[in-house]
């Protein structure tokens, strides 16, 4: 039987592995990007958990909204993205530095 101390473990390797992405990666934002919205479905992944373990809604209602905001985030955060390669020709994060004003 699956109990709730592995969908624990699940969302806690999943979290760590965002993590060590970010950190590991400095170089691809798209990757970068992708790292953050592993960060977040091992967030949703407790939430949902722990509202089936305490047989309470308000997981599953937080859940609705932190895929809204990771679906407006991953939109925006590509459409910037599409605009900066096409001025820079590159999506590499040490060269997005500097800001032209």
């Amino acid at each position: 039987m699956i109990g709730l101390s592995h969908y624990l473990l699940l969302a806690g390797i999943l979290f760590s592995l965002s993590v060590a992405g970010i950190f590991l990666n400095r170089k691809n934002v798209i990757l970068l990007l992708m790292c953050i919205e592993l960060m977040l479905l091992a967030v949703n992944f407790n939430f949902i958990a722990f509202s089936r373990y305490l047989d309470d809604m308000a997981g599953q209602v937080f859940v609705f909204f932190i895929l809204t905001v990771a679906a407006a985030e991953a939109a925006i955060g590509l459409a910037i993205l599409v605009v900066l390669f096409r001025t820079r020709r590159s999506i590499n994060v040490e060269e997005l530095d500097t800001m032209r004003g």
